[in-house]
């Protein structure tokens, strides 16, 4: 007769299988008791506990304890960690050579600006949680929100400004206006979300009419240079002519307080000469004449003196001398 095969506990009396049954039970809550009772968060985060899904407390960097068996539960949010939200791009790899998704995000960067013309903008949205309570229970997916927001505030701003702007001279003004949109309206949501900065990272005319483009960017750029080009002349050439001037005017009034000074000097001097010879004329005719020759005879290169009472001349002139000499 074949024996019926019983397992290996079949021997095993029934009161010491519910001990080993209990003694399992036992282990596994023990067990789950230890792991569901603590948690550890991260620095740079912190743990937002909700008891039975209301919230109870926020707890910071470290070891914590909290009712086990899922009573109580522990989300972790990256509070002072800035993090990036990308439009238009997307980073693949962030390394020393930093490579980016060939796929086309056309849908997020195409955009229409003031003027009626298309630009292409890439720009990334860099932002820290500053309350994380808010952050998980007032806004349903936050971080979709935020992108949703993100896009509508930068369409609006762009939509305000010509294509040149965009493209050129508007694009810090462009950053600005969009970073204090979102943030008002993150405000409004109580998102929790802190904007650190909207950054326009690459703006270019679509594809179609980008040769175009730069053509009328080149000839911009160009009539910019001779712009410039004219202006460095013109700031060369006219404090030139005007230092040229001032110096001529300046020679011109020296000139005229000479001028004018040595002909008082003249009057003066002749008013004196006039007062000594009404008192003494023969003096003064002489003493007139014997300074006017000390001044003339000097120039003089040959000089010949003759006495008054001679009565010829030749006799006293050395011809030859004068022939061959100065005269």
């Amino acid at each position: 007769m074949s024996q019926e095969y019983r397992g290996p506990g079949a021997s095993m009396p029934r009161a010491q299988r519910i001990r080993v049954g209990g003694i399992a039970v036992a282990a596994f809550l023990l067990v789950a008791l230890a792991t569901t009772t603590w948690y550890t968060v991260e620095p740079e985060e912190v743990a937002v506990v909700t008891r039975f899904g209301a919230y109870v407390r926020t707890e910071e960097p470290g070891l914590h304890f909290k009712w086990p068996f899922g009573l109580e539960k522990a989300v972790r949010v990256k509070k002072d960690r800035n993090q990036k939200e990308e439009f238009g791009f997307r980073t693949v790899r962030a390394d020393v050579r930093t490579q980016y998704s060939q796929q086309d995000y056309s849908n997020e960067s195409i955009m229409l600006t003031g003027d009626l013309n298309q630009a292409d903008v890439e720009w990334t949205v860099q932002y820290n949680i500053k309350a994380p309570q808010a952050y998980l229970f007032r806004v349903r997916a936050p971080e979709r929100t935020l992108r949703a927001i993100a896009e509508s505030a930068m369409r609006a701003v762009i939509g305000d400004r010509s294509v040149t702007e965009v493209l050129t001279v508007g694009k810090t003004e462009i950053e600005e206006e969009c970073r204090t949109t979102l943030q008002s309206i993150l405000n409004q949501y109580e998102s929790g979300i802190h904007i650190v900065f909207v950054k326009l990272q690459d703006v270019f005319p679509p594809e179609a009419v980008k040769p175009s483009f730069t053509d009328v960017e080149a000839a911009k750029q160009e009539k910019e240079e001779m712009i410039l080009q004219a202006q460095k002349s013109y700031n060369e050439a006219i404090p030139a002519a005007e230092g040229v001037a001032k110096q001529l005017i300046s020679e011109a009034e020296g000139y005229a307080i000479d001028r004018v000074n040595r002909a008082k000097g003249e009057a003066e001097r002749f008013s004196k000469i006039l007062a000594e010879y009404e008192k003494a004329p023969e003096v003064t005719r002489k003493r007139i004449y014997l300074e006017t020759m000390r001044e003339v005879l000097p120039r003089l290169r040959s000089k010949v003196i003759l006495d008054g009472e001679a009565g010829g001349v030749l006799p006293l002139l050395d011809l030859n001398a004068l022939k061959g000499g100065e005269r």
